[in-house]
């Protein structure tokens, strides 16, 4: 694993919380696939959660991929154990619906915040998020909410939310997030030569009502794999 912490201390101190005040909730989203975004998310949340006074969480907002999950648990010596799970929400509040809904035994609806699960890292100054899939039955969907209760829950008990984002060619879920985030960081393939996906997913983050704070160059040309910062005005 390549040590990325001179990158993600400069990116941090360009995206800190203010200290005392409500956690700041981050969105990393690239324009496609395959440019990085979940290993910068993840990169942002462990370096970040090492200075953290009250936590980092790392919520994944492509359901069905489980991309975190199986990188820390594949690797514990990187980045911690994982700890048992733990409801993903103090409230039950949730960043999206599952429909039509499931009755329980006492005959109400089961809360989607059930559906996803919450993995401390280490020594739980982070956490990660886990969509339940298995526990979906046949006929069931899933839509992301463009609500900010469960974001505002999260500022509370922690100082960074960083949200990795599906690419907006794969799911224009980051755009109903984008307003109720403190900031949108794009991702950008240093190999990427369609510079023109990125400007165009800037603008519709814009459009969507989302504040785009900067973008981060992944695996820049010329140089060992590493993340390079630049901020748009």
């Amino acid at each position: 694993m390549v040590d990325l912490g001179s990158e993600m201390a400069e990116l941090c101190g360009r995206l800190s919380a203010v200290p005392g005040g409500p956690g700041r909730v981050l969105q990393f989203v690239a324009a496609e696939a395959g440019e990085g975004t979940s290993t910068v998310a993840r990169e942002f949340a462990r370096f970040a959660a090492q200075e953290a006074r009250r936590g980092v969480w790392l919520v994944e907002l492509d359901l069905f991929r489980g991309e975190h999950y199986a990188a820390i648990n594949a690797d514990p010596a990187y980045y911690g154990a994982l700890g048992e799970p733990t409801r993903a929400s103090p409230n039950e509040s949730s960043f999206f619906s599952v429909d039509p809904k499931l009755t329980g035994v006492d005959s109400r609806p089961w809360p989607d915040v059930r559906y996803l699960d919450a993995y401390p890292v280490g020594e739980k100054r982070w956490w990660i998020t886990r969509f339940r899939r298995e526990a979906l039955k046949p006929g069931q969907d899933v839509r992301i909410l463009n609500t900010p209760a469960y974001w505002n829950t999260l500022r509370a008990h922690a100082d960074y939310v960083v949200i990795d984002a599906p690419a907006l060619a794969r799911s224009p879920a980051a755009l109903a997030i984008a307003p109720l985030a403190d900031a949108n960081v794009l991702v950008v393939s240093g190999d990427q030569r369609d510079v023109a996906s990125a400007q165009r997913l800037k603008v519709a983050l814009g459009e969507a009502g989302g504040r785009c704070a900067g973008m981060v160059f992944n695996r820049a040309p010329a140089a060992p794999p590493r993340f390079l910062s630049q901020f748009l005005p």
